[in-house]
């Protein structure tokens, strides 16, 4: 490869100076993620080429501070597009030894680099690259498991959506299987909502859940009489035969204030008329 070179370069000039020889050589290095660069540009609008020049200057500087906010930047972002860590692992390892490439190069061509000047360069080098790499996995760690929670949270309050109908009334739909993780979030929710929004009557609508657990069933039955405790009165729609069975079998009496009703549309029509 030719190189731009004059005397008066440092080692920074040289590379910004043959930017171009530069690139070449790091795609040439990074086989697998040369061919995903137009497509973490799309999904993330990350470009690789750009922020592998900006990270070499920061090394190069040892603008330590520099390099550890922008391996922030890069974690938050690669974690919040999802993009695989293989590519970005790839990525860096070839910057390193692009890097190491263009220094030999250097040291051939200028009479200013002695051994000493080589071994303070490689831990200078290796430094900044093993500080990004780290900094970058801290962040993308913490901001990922800050993503799952929010995600989790979010399923959870869709699980359990509570439906206010007026200032009194409010209306629990529970669809699909209920196990125990779900019910204590049910509880929590219910509990939580009837005190605050001063609920006075929760209307259970049971019609989407085909079967329960005999545990789910105690937790639900320890749940209607805990927001009767709070003044609140449940109602309880659209129980199937075979929950009806269970709860029969479990020898489990209904709270004596509990109503039902073969629908939520019944209870819907005995409330708000009334």
């Amino acid at each position: 490869m030719d190189y731009t070179y004059q005397d008066s370069f440092q080692l920074r000039d040289f590379i910004v100076n043959n930017k171009q020889t530069f690139e070449n050589c790091l795609l040439d290095e990074a086989e697998t993620v040369r061919d995903k660069i137009e497509e973490i540009l799309q999904i993330g609008n990350i470009d690789l080429v750009n922020n592998a020049h900006k990270l070499i200057v920061f090394i190069i500087d040892q603008e330590k501070r520099k390099i550890e906010k922008f391996a922030e930047q890069e974690g938050i972002a690669w974690a919040t597009h999802s993009i695989a860590l293989t590519f970005k692992l790839e990525w860096i390892q070839a910057i390193r030894r692009t890097l190491w490439i263009f220094i030999r190069e250097y040291s051939n061509l200028t009479d200013k680099m002695s051994i000493d000047d080589l071994f303070h360069l490689e831990n200078d080098i290796n430094s900044g690259v093993d500080d990004f790499l780290n900094q970058f996995f801290i962040n993308y760690s913490t901001f990922k498991d800050r993503l799952i929670k929010q995600q989790r949270k979010l399923v959870e309050n869709l699980s359990v959506p509570i439906i206010p109908i007026n200032q009194s009334i409010s209306i629990l739909p529970l669809i699909g299987e209920i196990d125990e993780q779900r019910v204590e979030i049910l509880k929590e929710k219910a509990l939580n909502e009837v005190g605050e929004n001063h609920i006075q009557k929760l209307m259970m609508d049971v019609s989407g859940v085909a079967d329960m657990e005999d545990d789910v069933i105690s937790q639900l039955l320890k749940l209607i009489d805990s927001t009767s405790m709070m003044g609140c009165e449940t109602i309880i729609t659209g129980l199937r035969k075979e929950v009806v069975l269970k709860i029969t079998d479990l020898g489990i009496k209904l709270n004596e204030q509990t109503r039902t009703f073969v629908t939520l549309q019944h209870a819907l029509s005995e409330f708000l008329i009334h």
